[in-house]
């Protein structure tokens, strides 16, 4: 039990600031941080030992966040109007940062699950390619191609140009 808890204890603030990132909810994220961990305890006799604690947690949140979300799709969007606060739904944000904050989770929000992941395990999360693969169970080479497309596309929403436009490249042509 105490190696158990040697590995998992120190990746409980990344597993939670991964989940924020995917769910946008603190008390969702958090919810999910937990079953996670409740089920990477009563599974711990099924991870292999020679495996990687980290991956194989995120993988598991990874996957319930994809479950949740897929039941948020479907289920439409729900804001308790009664327990936000008044001042919050009157005011918009006056500092720039919070504006760009915004743009930022905005532009998050636009991207496809798939890139939305990639982006945020390799550059928020620090993963390299191999164990980002590992989680999200996809080839390398499919990480580095939708973290390339997530960032050509989050440099396109972040300077405002229409998401549904393709980046203006320039084209080769054949000189005879």
């Amino acid at each position: 039990m105490t190696d158990m808890m040697r590995l998992i204890e120190p990746l409980i603030p990344a597993l939670r600031r991964y989940a924020r990132a995917l769910l946008r909810n603190p008390t969702d994220a958090d919810d999910l941080v937990q079953d996670c961990l409740e089920r990477a305890v009563g599974r711990w006799h099924q991870r292999r030992p020679d495996g990687d604690a980290r991956t194989w947690l995120f993988a598991i949140v990874h996957n319930l966040a994809v479950t949740q979300l897929r039941q948020r799709a479907r289920r439409g969007a729900h804001l308790p109007i009664e327990d936000t606060a008044e001042v919050s739904l009157a005011v918009a944000p006056t500092q720039e940062s919070g504006l760009r904050h915004r743009d930022l989770m905005s532009a998050l929000d636009a991207l496809p699950e798939e890139q939305r992941s990639v982006l945020l395990l390799v550059t928020v999360e620090g993963l390299s390619y191999a164990e980002t693969a590992e989680i999200l169970a996809i080839p390398a080479g499919t990480v580095m191609s939708r973290l390339s497309r997530a960032r050509d596309r989050m440099i396109l929403l972040m300077d405002g140009t229409e998401a549904t436009a393709p980046a203006k490249r320039a084209l080769l042509r054949r000189v005879k």
